[in-house]
């Protein structure tokens, strides 16, 4: 089967299923292992953000969208000449990747005979249901049914080792300029790892606040993960938050690794997060998992 993914995340749950040989098309932001890279199309373009600030960016994306033009670009030539069998997108976020509605049409436009199947989970049961989804478009089912039930294994391990603990106030940053609380499965991250999260939208977007806003939920832990950047830029980004929290600890976290892309390294994130909440019970984070700030 060929397969064509126009997400990051899906991506991620195509050679989590061991599926890396029938992916033949990617966005300019997956992160392709450097053994397949010279054989994965690059289908779908964008902005390069990098050097930008967070309000750049900001400004950047209301500016797209205000307009009415697209923050992402679909190389219709170039998958076409894929010919693919299936297409993996999303409607979740308009900021993360093209929906689908545009592929769909580019699809029937170009008389491509490719299944589309769009990925759009808000829960973390939402997430480990959409990698069965992609296992039984992909026609591997038994390998996503066990890809599940690992991780849920690992899962249910984080909250036996956190149960009974007191449960820190956990603020989740997911943009920095303007703040904003952490959505759709995030809260759920906190959640199994031992914590109790605040100004966040639990199975929903994530949504523009203020700092006054996030310090009167008074967290004890502040997790700056901001969307699009890995350990290094968020910890730059979070040395400035620190101000904004002086009765807290504020760390740094891989986001794109470990927490806002909705695929299996979300459990990752699960552990991450409950070593940073509970050094006691859980083995400490990968270095470039995490990072203190204050």
């Amino acid at each position: 089967m060929r397969l064509v993914s126009l997400l990051p995340s899906a991506t991620e749950i195509v050679y989590a299923l061991g599926l890396g040989d029938d992916l033949v098309g990617v966005t300019f932001e997956c992160e392709v292992p450097a053994s397949y890279r010279s054989g994965t199309t690059v289908v779908v373009g964008g902005r390069d953000t990098r050097g930008m600030s967070p309000g750049e960016i900001d400004a950047y994306v209301k500016a797209q969208i205000a307009a009415g033009a697209d923050l992402y670009t679909l190389h219709a030539g170039a998958l076409a000449g894929l010919d693919p069998d299936l297409i993996l997108t999303q409607d979740l976020c308009r900021v993360c990747a093209l929906p689908s509605g545009r592929v769909a049409d580019a699809v029937d436009h170009l008389g491509c005979r490719a299944e589309v199947l769009s990925l759009d989970p808000y829960t973390l049961d939402d997430v480990l249901e959409s990698i069965r989804a992609v296992g039984a478009a992909a026609r591997v089912p038994d390998r996503a049914e066990a890809l599940v039930d690992g991780l849920r294994a690992r899962l249910a391990a984080i909250r036996a080792a956190v149960a009974g603990r007191p449960r820190p106030r956990v603020a989740v940053v997911e943009w920095v300029d303007p703040p904003f609380g952490a959505g759709h499965w995030i809260p759920d991250l906190v959640d199994v790892a031992g914590g109790e999260p605040v100004g966040t939208h639990p199975g929903a977007r994530s949504g523009p606040t203020t700092w006054d806003a996030l310090r009167a939920t008074r967290p004890d832990v502040v997790l700056v993960a901001p969307c699009g950047f890995h350990l290094d830029g968020a910890a730059e980004q979070a040395a400035g938050v620190a101000g904004h929290f002086p009765g807290a600890q504020v760390w740094a976290l891989d986001a794109d690794g470990l927490i806002v892309r909705a695929g299996p390294r979300l459990v990752d994130g699960a552990e991450a997060t409950a070593a940073i909440l509970h050094p006691d019970a859980v083995p400490p984070p990968h270095p470039q998992a995490a990072r203190r700030i204050t």
